[in-house]
């Protein structure tokens, strides 16, 4: 069965943001443009998307290393770009400090460095993705966001005993789209305070 996607494209005064050449349009997104205080950010909806026939599943791509991964559109607040970080003491490397989001301070996680890959500095592609993890908002910078994508519930394949067996259990499936395999993760099960902790 084939994968049913849906690319989305911003607006021209927001592709500076993004990567137009993988996006296409949606009626579905709102978007906010960046005032000069605030970061520019894109809203993202909390749909979940299904038909007659099977359940489909809304996700938003981003790359880290080159490879693609995905988190539930349903667990995502926003995706935004942000201005100054502020860096806090005593905390983890992967911590990259706390930013002002529109009145909220917020922390930043570097998810290539908590997922334990070589860091490297933001470029005009570094995006942050803003996740609801329980009643908690936390930032993940991630290398670029790719699109979103609507896979049918079948056509996830679980992950490996092996992948889960190192504690990756927040690593819920694999699927392909665009010939390109994409990792799928729970935001809530990657960022739970329990793992935070124990990093």
């Amino acid at each position: 069965m084939g994968l049913a996607t849906r690319p989305v494209t911003f607006p021209k005064n927001l592709c500076r943001h993004l990567r137009p050449n993988r996006l296409d349009s949606d009626p579905q997104i709102a978007f906010r443009g960046a005032a000069p205080v605030e970061p520019a950010s894109i809203t993202v909806p909390r749909v979940n998307v299904s038909n007659d026939k099977q359940i489909v599943i809304q996700f938003v791509g981003f790359y880290l290393e080159g490879q693609q991964y995905a988190f539930r559109i349903d667990q995502i607040q926003e995706i935004v770009i942000l201005g100054k970080v502020t860096r806090v003491p005593n905390v983890p490397p992967f911590v990259e400090g706390v930013s002002n989001l529109r009145g909220s301070i917020i922390p930043i996680i570097n998810l290539r460095e908590m997922m334990g890959m070589n860091s490297r500095p933001g470029d005009a592609e570094t995006r942050t993705v803003v996740v609801n993890v329980g009643e908690r908002t936390i930032g993940c910078m991630v290398d670029a966001v790719s699109q979103v994508v609507r896979i049918p519930h079948d056509d996830i394949q679980d992950p490996p005993e092996t992948v889960l067996a190192d504690g990756a259990d927040y690593i819920t499936g694999f699927a392909t789209v665009d010939d390109q395999l994409v990792v799928l993760l729970d935001a809530d099960l990657l960022l739970n305070s329990e793992r935070l902790k124990s990093m």
